[in-house]
């Protein structure tokens, strides 16, 4: 059963349903080795279609995932911020995970902390998550200080992302973890 789609907003950003005019500058955003520093590798624009799609269907399914962000006053496509049902075998499953990714020239304005605070208060309060995580390579120190300014604690042990081919230096990753009592204590 399909649920009713789920639209956020805070005073500068509102995360919302993927529209057709998205597509352009996502694919852009993704052809940025910038980026897309820690993944595998950059997408080419049907890969960042496909992705757009999936990320359409499921929140049009559910009511909620990886939102498509938008700058309030100018209606500029930012990138996307949302919740996940990770779809690869990771040896903290199950789990539903926080995660975003920006078009560089958004970043450095607290866009994604922002936004992710948003998502997470909608996790808690309106899914009743009971916990909600993040992971990237030990190597993303920006999203992990976006992790931290959250609130969410790194955990000690590391983990090696199946989807990243062995050899490659962002491979490991680490994993924090934020739970509902967590965050109503803030």
């Amino acid at each position: 059963m399909k649920q009713p789609v789920a639209e956020l907003n805070t005073e500068r950003l509102r995360l919302r349903q993927w529209r057709p005019a998205d597509r352009a500058p996502f694919a852009a955003m993704n052809a940025d080795p910038e980026v897309m520093q820690f993944f595998p590798e950059t997408m080419n624009e049907a890969q960042s279609q496909a992705m757009a799609d999936h990320c359409e269907a499921l929140i049009a399914e559910r009511g909620w995932g990886f939102w498509a962000l938008e700058q309030q006053q100018q209606k500029r496509f930012l990138g996307f911020v949302g919740l996940n049902i990770p779809n690869v075998m990771l040896p903290f499953q199950p789990c539903v995970e926080i995660g975003w990714r920006l078009r560089r020239d958004a970043w450095g304005n607290g866009y994604a902390t922002e936004a992710a605070r948003a998502v997470l208060e909608f996790g808690f309060d309106n899914l009743e998550l009971e916990e909600i995580v993040a992971f990237t390579s030990v190597l993303n120190y920006r999203s992990q200080a976006v992790m931290e300014r959250l609130g969410m604690e790194r955990q000690e042990e590391t983990f090696d992302h199946p989807s990243v081919p062995e050899g490659m230096p962002i491979r490991e990753h680490c994993l924090y973890r934020l739970s509902a009592g967590q965050w109503r204590r803030r």
